[in-house]
């Protein structure tokens, strides 16, 4: 079943054979998230270094003592910059909270941004070093990448190419390292993750450490997506879907907790949201429109109000 959620080499569309597997390739990508609203992304070009550099940075600062974490928990901020300790973000609908804590990077923007009321400067962990560096780098990176992931799924709906990129260049986007501790008793009804769908237009998953992410099918069965470590697993998210009056689906997933022994091991895994910029209009896609699918949604949202919106469906503001 795993393999039914196609991996796709995007080589096909920065340096294409030929304008025909270009084509392919959009094609492709369009039919996997109309079907899944998932994909694997291979070659994309980020070094395992790079990715491994983070990891260790992130893995270093979640040893940290629990009182040194906790100096960098912004208290009324929504988690939108530094560290969220365990057991604060609850699923959509979930009576209990996931098992994980984490860490907030977003985007460095000026001083005198206009997006500054929304975008709060980010916190570095002064006992790490190497943390601001390599998180910052694989930000930058899943950043750039992403925008071609749009580039193609903008042509494949009938937009130009850099239809995205004006609309994205400022966006308040995240990285979130997340560390997801060792589980010691057997009988507990939390898991790692609830079922939930994201809120941005795309998340990009580098290099989920163990096994547990889940994808529910359109015939409400739970599929493993396990991904190659060459491999960075693409979502849709909710601010996508409503944009595209769902012909591409934000997909429920979740991460599971592993059996037996592999539950005492705890599990790290980074992704990124990317998110539109905070004044961008969520208007449904005349272009996503027809007979048999009716807009769904006749009053717009800025990103920026969708997301506040949200954040308190999850109990982080």
């Amino acid at each position: 079943m795993a393999s039914a959620i196609p991996t796709l080499d995007i080589n096909r569309f920065i340096a294409p054979a030929s304008s025909a597997d270009r084509d392919a390739f959009v094609a492709e990508l369009g039919a996997a998230y109309r079907e899944w609203g998932f994909a694997g992304i291979r070659n994309h070009g980020i070094p395992q270094a790079d990715i491994d550099a983070a990891y260790g940075a992130f893995k270093r600062f979640f040893a940290l003592p629990e009182e040194t974490k906790k100096r960098y928990h912004v208290p009324g901020g929504g988690g939108a910059r530094g560290y969220t300790p365990f057991g604060v973000e609850t699923a959509k609908d979930s009576k209990y909270f996931d098992l994980k804590e984490f860490w907030h990077i977003g985007r460095e923007i000026p001083e005198a941004s206009k997006y500054r009321a929304s975008m709060p400067p980010n916190l570095w962990p002064e006992e790490v070093p190497g943390f601001r560096e390599h998180g910052y780098g694989l930000y930058q990176a899943l950043d750039a990448l992403g925008s071609k992931v749009l580039s193609a799924l903008a042509l494949h709906i009938g937009l130009a190419e850099d239809w995205f990129a004006d609309k994205t260049d400022n966006g308040n986007s995240i990285l979130r390292p997340i560390h997801y501790p060792p589980i010691t008793a057997d009988d507990i009804p939390n898991v790692r993750a609830g079922a939930h769908e994201d809120i941005n237009l795309i998340t990009l998953l580098v290099g989920a450490s163990a096994a547990g992410l889940e994808v529910l099918s359109k015939k409400g069965e739970w599929v493993p997506f396990t991904s190659d470590a060459d491999t960075i697993v693409v979502n849709i998210g909710d601010m996508l879907q409503r944009l595209t009056n769902h012909v591409y689906p934000s997909t429920t997933h979740r991460v599971v907790n592993p059996p037996g022994e592999q539950a005492r091991q705890p599990r790290y895994s980074v992704p990124f949201f990317l998110h539109p910029n905070p004044d961008f209009l969520i208007d449904v896609l005349p272009s996503c429109v027809t007979a048999d699918n009716p807009s769904r949604y006749p009053q717009a949202i800025t990103a920026q109000g969708y997301l506040e919106e949200r954040l308190r469906e999850i109990k982080l503001k």
